[in-house]
């Protein structure tokens, strides 16, 4: 059998941007939303947006110690008024 090219440039694992520990945690986060037993820190009130599935999903995933990027900084410093 021939050997298989692939067209396309593969990441390594290292060279990847989220671990698989944070796909597993926004993975579950998911089902979880989906199920609508996924509920918010403080309020407790249950999840109803995608978008905050997965960041709670990522957040988990870094307090684990898990591979996910830094959050962006907030910009309030930046914002403030010059005098």
């Amino acid at each position: 059998m021939p050997a298989r090219k692939s067209n396309g440039r593969r990441r390594s694992s290292s060279g990847r941007r989220y671990g698989a520990k944070a796909s597993q945690k926004v993975e579950r986060a998911m089902h979880e939303m989906k199920r609508g037993q996924l509920k918010s820190g403080r309020s407790g009130k249950a999840v109803k947006s995608r978008k905050q599935a997965i960041a709670i999903g990522l957040s988990e995933a870094r307090q684990a110690g898990g591979k996910v990027p830094r959050r962006p900084s907030s910009s309030r410093s930046s914002s403030r008024r010059k005098r």
